[in-house]
């Protein structure tokens, strides 16, 4: 195999046969430059809740909203969903407790862009291929996840510093509700929220850049 597979529908009528001789149907590069945004915005989301964008994208593929690449599909079914579903309430519930979120946000720095990765494969449908499909999301999908995680992070050691944890759960409050507009964002127009997602995750990497002190001289 010397490249990946893309998927098209050609709709052959039943019994007939595809020949070399019939042209081969043109891949809709804005269907995939929107399932790339879909996933890059999915896996935004799963900087915040590794688990919850995991549970919506398994129940809008259940309800045929969105579509998942074949070798994805387990995503939607039902041991999936209530693996999601019981991990998003364990999640929900973790990160309201002062202190506990900590650890909780130290565990997901490895599960989130995983969860972004996995996200951004299983909806690039078009790449027939898990290994290559897998590859994309890796690349867009773990980054996509690790700056929101990165800065969420960064929030509340400030909040638990200043604070002392007690705004903790109104700041997890908002992230919930952060990552649920994501989610929604992204398969109503995907394209707009990779574009929010790239412009949030620049504007939060210049202000840790400005605030990192410079090193000490010799």
């Amino acid at each position: 195999m010397l490249g990946p597979q893309i998927c098209v529908s050609d709709d052959l009528a039943p019994g007939s046969e595809y020949n070399l001789d019939m042209p081969m149907p043109d891949v809709s590069l804005p269907m995939l430059f929107s399932s790339l945004a879909l996933g890059i915005a999915l896996a935004a989301s799963a900087g915040l809740r590794a688990w919850l964008p995991l549970l919506a994208t398994g129940l809008l593929a259940r309800f045929d909203v969105v579509k998942l690449g074949d070798a994805f599909e387990v995503l939607s079914s039902t041991p999936a969903l209530i693996l999601f579903g019981t991990a998003t309430i364990a999640e929900l519930l973790g990160d309201k407790i002062p202190w506990a979120d900590h650890a909780l946000d130290t565990v997901s720095t490895v599960i989130r862009p995983a969860a972004g990765v996995l996200l951004s494969a299983s909806v690039m449908w078009q790449v027939t291929d898990p290994v290559y499909a897998l590859a994309l999301g890796l690349v867009v999908g773990a980054p996509a996840a690790a700056v929101p995680h990165v800065l969420k992070s960064g929030l509340r050691v400030a909040s638990t510093a200043t604070t002392g944890g007690l705004l903790n759960p109104v700041v997890s409050l908002i992230e919930d509700a952060l990552a649920l507009a994501m989610v929604i964002l992204a398969v109503v127009v995907p394209v707009v929220a990779a574009i929010v997602v790239s412009g949030l995750a620049i504007w939060g990497v210049r202000r840790m850049t400005r605030r990192t002190p410079p090193a000490p001289h010799a």
